[in-house]
């Protein structure tokens, strides 16, 4: 057994012998080939899916009460900026602040005990990306931070706010 698999194996174990619920988000990219706006190489499409998959986990352990589960179909992707080509040949990602926000469209349904409490589809943007205040320096340093605060600020009203 790989040393990442039988990780993830002990930690399955180890939640379900602490009898805590444990709040679930599951994340699927729904076609991610026809996505408007991603990688070219193959392994940064998958470093870009995996960093947004683990960011979503990360707010639903965070905000989801003990026993409610999300699923998410994200259904299209637009990240901020725009790629340019270099003299090497290789990408760039460069971010101008102007028509080239981020964007995510996506599925969602929120449930509990097997119950659906609410679904719907939303198209997340921010046009004013760039103009927003950066909350931490170091964290806008970090990959795809755009595109994860957008997602918070989505999560925190969807489902933090709408609970109080």
């Amino acid at each position: 057994m790989k040393k990442s698999s039988l990780s993830l194996a002990l930690l399955l174990t180890a939640l379900c012998h602490t009898g805590v619920a444990v709040a679930g988000v599951t994340v699927a990219f729904v076609k991610p080939d026809r996505y408007l706006d991603m990688p070219f190489s193959p392994w940064e499409k998958d470093v870009v899916m995996k960093d947004l998959n683990e960011y979503l986990v990360s707010l639903g352990a965070k905000w989801l009460p003990a026993g409610q589960d999300l699923k998410i179909d994200v259904l299209d992707i637009n990240l901020a900026g725009i790629l340019r080509n270099q003299a090497d040949g290789q990408q760039i990602r460069v971010l101008r602040g102007g028509a080239d926000w981020p964007m995510i469209e996506l599925s969602y349904t929120l449930s509990s005990s097997g119950k659906a409490l609410r679904t719907g589809t939303d198209r997340i943007a921010d046009m004013n990306y760039f103009q927003s205040q950066v909350r931490d320096y170091a964290k806008s340093r970090e990959s795809l931070y755009y595109e994860k605060r957008m997602l918070q600020d989505w999560f925190r009203e969807k489902f933090v706010a709408a609970r109080q």
